[in-house]
């Protein structure tokens, strides 16, 4: 069964706080600071909201934010798992109050003291009290803590089987830096680097050197979501959720999924763009544009193919004749993505992705995008959602 939800629900309005090192704030502080930005951005007010979304991992409880801004009641509030997998899944939980009614008009946030506050690069050991702990009681003490060791491994198996080298994951990292290196936002604004320079970056787990990973960051996005009747009354051109699905797949686990007969596979992402590709009657010919999760470069590659952008193995392939590049075939992370933005999760992409179909992204393509592809995380349960011009 496809979901009836095509261009029931609408992005109104996005909004991103100072992306830095060390905000000197508190996160509930970021996170206001986010959703006053998309309110003002689609010309409402706090009094406006009527639901929130967010992760399980975000700190900021939905009630101190609505009392922190001066909403009034709510009748939603959801929260979705599974760390970056939760980026898109946000939609998914606003689009279906906003469709049924159950809302009007929906908040997705997300805000964290990413690199001054808790860092994930510390990784997983200490007093875990989640049952996540089941399976990373299999691999800690082999000193598999953190998700760069996790992605590490599973992409030297991927890259067995496919055949796929450094050159594209430079090519994923690259094309992004570039794009960073032109977005004021970005914690890289004016600082791009070549080849030499990325060869000589150390190692943080074998073949993830340094510039393939994302930042840690202090920072807050949010996501304005109502009604089509409403948004055509608006500030700013609405942005219709075509499709939005999230999946997790048979035997998965956090990150690894040792469980499966192939664990260099993301068959959960594959099932997600399947469900949103029928719900919004679209195909990867009909997307001009995405903002795909970039938490580590690989991870880029193994979507495209998910997606339906190229073939299984042909990704490196599909990078390295430039089609990630402003004026390729699906200019990809033109904010500089998670590697040369911000990590704020995957939710400052869906700022991004908004901006892209608005046309008013700072790396604008010289193409028109009708519709762009946002994801989220990869190795989780995790999903996508396709966006398109609001039809007047």
């Amino acid at each position: 069964m496809v979901a009836n939800i095509k261009d029931k629900a609408v992005i109104v309005g996005v909004g991103n706080t100072e992306f830095s090192k060390n905000s000197g704030v508190s996160e509930l502080s970021l996170a206001v600071q986010a959703i006053k930005t998309a309110l003002d951005d689609a010309g409402l007010t706090p009094a406006d909201v009527d639901g929130m979304a967010t992760f399980t991992m975000d700190t900021s409880d939905e009630i101190e934010v609505a009392r922190a801004l001066g909403v009034g009641n709510m009748s939603f509030y959801g929260r979705a798992h599974y760390g970056g997998g939760a980026a898109t899944s946000t939609l998914h939980q606003a689009t279906m109050a906003v469709a049924t009614g159950m809302a009007e008009t929906v908040v997705c946030y997300r805000a964290l003291n990413g690199r001054s506050g808790h860092r994930f690069s510390g990784g997983v050991s200490g007093d875990i009290t989640t049952a996540d702990a089941i399976h990373w009681g299999w691999y800690m003490p082999y000193g598999l803590l953190t998700p760069a060791s996790w992605v590490g491994m599973f992409t030297q198996r991927w890259m067995h089987n496919t055949g796929i080298g450094k050159d594209a994951l430079y090519e994923v990292a690259k094309s992004a830096r570039d794009y960073g290196a032109n977005n004021p936002a970005a914690f890289f604004h004016g600082q791009t680097f070549d080849r030499a320079e990325y060869d000589a970056q150390r190692m943080i787990s074998t073949p993830l050197q340094l510039f393939d990973c994302c930042q840690e960051s202090d920072g807050g996005s949010a996501v304005i979501v109502t009604t089509p009747e409403r948004a055509r009354d608006l500030k700013q051109p609405g942005v219709a959720i075509r499709g939005v699905a999230q999946c997790a797949a048979k035997d998965q686990e956090q990150m690894t999924s040792f469980y499966r007969d192939e664990f260099a596979a993301i068959p959960e992402m594959e099932i997600a763009a399947s469900d949103a590709y029928a719900q919004s009657g679209l195909t990867a010919a009909d997307i001009d544009a995405a903002v795909i999760y970039d938490a580590f470069s690989p991870i880029v590659l193994w979507q495209l193919e998910a997606w339906g952008f190229c073939g299984a193995g042909e990704s490196g392939d599909f990078v390295k004749d430039g089609a990630l590049r402003r004026d390729g075939r699906l200019p990809t992370n033109t904010h500089g993505g998670q590697l040369s933005e911000a990590y704020i999760h995957g939710v400052n992409g869906i700022v991004e992705a908004t901006r892209l179909v608005r046309g008013t992204s700072v790396n604008q393509p010289d193409k028109t995008v009708n519709h762009a592809l946002v994801t989220s995380g990869v190795g989780i349960p995790t999903g996508g959602a396709v966006l398109g011009k609001l039809d007047l």
